[in-house]
């Protein structure tokens, strides 16, 4: 990982795109500061397309297709993309699966969800799951006080015993039935919805992330970045950002967003 501090110039005033994890990249300590959500503001008024890809449920990515300035939002670690149209008044909805699929998943889910609470004791199911419609996250960190990294590790065991995929993100471990993640979904948004194709626009194109469930972004965009907590988890990461900003989570963001707009 190279110091984001050194991205070319050249490089910075090619990228259109700006594709952004949430929870401790774009959040300090849990919370979305002025900075922060000033930079993505900042970014799309300079022309820039921002989209956040994280793993938070479908309630939140409807406020946040609706009120921040971003221009779509792939959410539940690429269940679906959301897309607010202001001219039409329209909020558009796009899954990886139907909803008769997602009720089956469910029914499933709590099944895993029983386990984890009777198996791994500390662990909670996350406060955001009444608002998620594909999968099942499971509080390791964030309103519950830290589990060992065993017990991380088991959480990930009982979903895959179960034939279910498991991500683990800074906060939640996070499982579904399905073989889409954030990069397949983000694909589909980007050639539904801006008519592009992802291997040909990799190079106008970041993506920032902190955690593990990044991996797959990080290995595909060659201008991944991440913010400096990402070096917590690099025994973790089966692909590593090519770049990395000195300062973490939100702040980190804000750093890379004045690179990208210093030379516009």
């Amino acid at each position: 990982m190279k110091p984001a501090a050194e991205l070319p110039h050249a490089l910075r005033r090619s990228i259109r795109f700006v594709l952004t994890d949430i929870d401790d990249t774009l959040t300090d300590h849990g919370r979305l500061t002025a900075r922060a959500y000033g930079a993505l503001e900042r970014l799309q008024r300079a022309g820039l397309i921002v989209i956040p890809i994280t793993g938070r449920p479908a309630g939140w990515c409807d406020l946040i297709a609706r009120f921040w300035p971003v221009d779509a939002v792939v959410g539940e670690n690429g269940a679906f993309y959301f897309r607010y149209e202001p001219g039409a008044k329209r909020m558009v909805r796009r899954y990886a699966k139907s909803a008769v699929e997602r009720a089956s998943d469910r029914a499933r889910l709590d099944v895993i969800g029983r386990q984890v609470l009777a198996e791994i004791r500390g662990a909670a199911i996350s406060a955001d799951q009444p608002y998620r419609e594909a999968d099942l996250a499971i509080d390791f960190c964030e309103d519950v006080p830290p589990l060992p990294a065993a017990d991380i590790d088991r959480i990930v065991a009982i979903f895959k015993a179960h034939g279910a995929a498991a991500k683990i993100s800074s906060i939640h471990v996070n499982g579904w039935f399905g073989s889409y993640d954030k990069l397949t979904m983000t694909r589909l948004l980007l050639r539904e919805v801006f008519d592009l194709d992802l291997e040909q626009a990799n190079d106008s194109i970041v993506f920032v992330g902190d955690s593990p469930n990044d991996a797959p972004m990080f290995a595909f965009f060659r201008n991944s970045v991440g913010v400096a907590n990402v070096l917590h988890y690099r025994d973790r990461l089966e692909a590593e950002p090519a770049w990395v900003t000195r300062e973490p989570g939100g702040q980190g963001f804000s750093e890379l967003a004045d690179f990208l707009l210093a030379d516009r």
